[in-house]
């Protein structure tokens, strides 16, 4: 069954919500800060890791160098003008609003925060790409399993720390996926692995952008550098 991998995904990210409103309802203000603060630092190098697996390159002496610069900024800058034109920042919090109006949420400050949070830090990335189209390509659900747990771990920390809006990043989380799963159906045997790699260094680098922001307050608009991910396909089937 097509999107099996993606429904399994979004299970795993209400249960762990769900968990970590449990736990976090017993944490004090300041300890659910500072579980803020290390899942910032947990997400900063996840995504400098996985960035820096597609950069580097090791030659026939085991000299390392490195690649993909050129690939990092036209994408960055072109992705993020596109974004600021259109406000997927903007968007993305209005829909934050709209749940927490309908989920009668209104007077939780951390709402916002929390959905928009969790919800970048497990809509971006190589495995919430390349896992719907292995789902779609080869029905193999593997890597979104894998994924799920990930993520279960990732939304426990977070709810605890930026309370039951996280719960509602499963919404955004099974749409993008589901839609990864319809693409990667039509156009996944046209996509080279230059494209898939460069999806991977760009995608983690914006993951890094997300724990920026955990740790030292909102400085970057990571919703708005999303069209990234856009050029980074588009550079590796340039580079071909």
């Amino acid at each position: 069954m097509i999107g099996l991998g993606t429904l399994i995904n979004t299970a795993f990210v209400i249960v762990g919500g769900f968990f970590g409103m449990f736990f976090g309802s017993f944490l004090k203000e300041w300890y659910q800060e500072t579980m803020k603060c290390a899942c910032g630092l947990a997400t900063i190098f996840i995504g400098a890791s996985g960035t820096l697996a597609k950069m580097l390159i090791t030659d026939a002496s085991g000299h390392l160098s490195t690649g993909g610069t050129f690939v990092i900024i036209v994408s960055l800058v072109l992705g993020g003008l596109i974004g600021e034109i259109i406000n997927i920042e903007e968007k993305t919090e209005q829909f934050g609003s709209w749940l927490k109006i309908k989920s009668h949420n209104e007077k939780d400050t951390r709402f916002i925060d929390g959905f928009v949070t969790s919800a970048l830090t497990i809509c971006i990335g190589a495995m919430a790409i390349i896992g719907p189209m292995n789902d779609a390509l080869y029905h193999d659900y593997s890597l979104l399993i894998t994924k799920g747990i990930l993520d279960f771990i990732i939304v426990i920390a977070f709810a605890a720390s930026l309370g039951k809006g996280v719960i509602f990043s499963a919404i955004p989380l099974f749409l993008w996926q589901g839609l990864m799963t319809v693409i990667a159906a039509i156009l996944g045997p046209f996509l080279s692995a230059q494209a898939l790699d460069n999806i991977s260094m760009v995608g983690n680098i914006l993951i890094f952008c997300v724990g920026i922001n955990l740790v030292f307050g909102k400085r970057i608009r990571v919703a708005n550098l999303l069209p990234s991910l856009i050029f980074a396909v588009l550079a590796g089937a340039v580079t071909l």
